[in-house]
């Protein structure tokens, strides 16, 4: 039996401390199903997961921002974790590979505090998506519709709140890139 996402690449954006299950919960059911799930950040050598506010395991980085072209993947995947997301916000080259991969109608997963690098692209404005609740003003103030819901598909945008989550989260990232 074929998987069904041979052949599918996704890139999972991070900086140090992105909420470690965050990743490896998404990566693992995308892999398992057949895909590729690279890391790319702004440093080649590795990346520091968390739990919570504790550093945790560290990840080899595949591919760097600069490296990195939107068209070689199927899909971006944004972890989520604060001290990650406080960072990769105001990293001007994650902001356009999210923007190039909105424009090429990509699937865009995004978790937890992972929707600031979308307010901050400018890409949230008429979404209808989910976060960790802090960051429900700042979604509403940058012109999304914040819901509570487990998670949200909106076009190609994929949102939830929690690492509770993943498992439907993991699923409609899968789905999407089953279409």
């Amino acid at each position: 039996m074929t998987q069904p996402l041979n052949g599918k690449r996704v890139a999972i954006l991070v900086t140090d401390g992105f909420e470690q299950v965050e990743l490896t919960g998404p990566q693992e059911a995308l892999e398992k199903a057949g895909a590729t799930a690279q890391i790319v950040s702004a440093k080649n050598g590795e990346v520091t997961g968390w739990n919570h506010t504790t550093p945790a395991s560290k990840f080899h980085v595949d591919k760097t921002f600069d490296d990195l072209d939107v068209n070689d993947y199927d899909a971006v995947l944004l972890p989520g974790g604060v001290v990650n997301s406080d960072t990769i916000r105001t990293d001007e080259t994650a902001q356009k590979l999210v923007r190039d991969a909105a424009a090429a109608n990509k699937p865009i997963a995004v978790i937890c505090h992972g929707g600031w690098l979308l307010i901050s692209a400018g890409l949230v404005k008429g979404k209808r998506m989910t976060s960790w609740p802090s960051l429900t003003d700042d979604l509403k103030n940058a012109g999304a519709e914040w819901v509570d819901e487990q998670v949200v598909v909106d076009g190609q945008l994929i949102s939830s709140r929690k690492p509770d989550d993943i498992p439907a989260f993991s699923q409609a990232l899968i789905d999407a890139l089953s279409a």
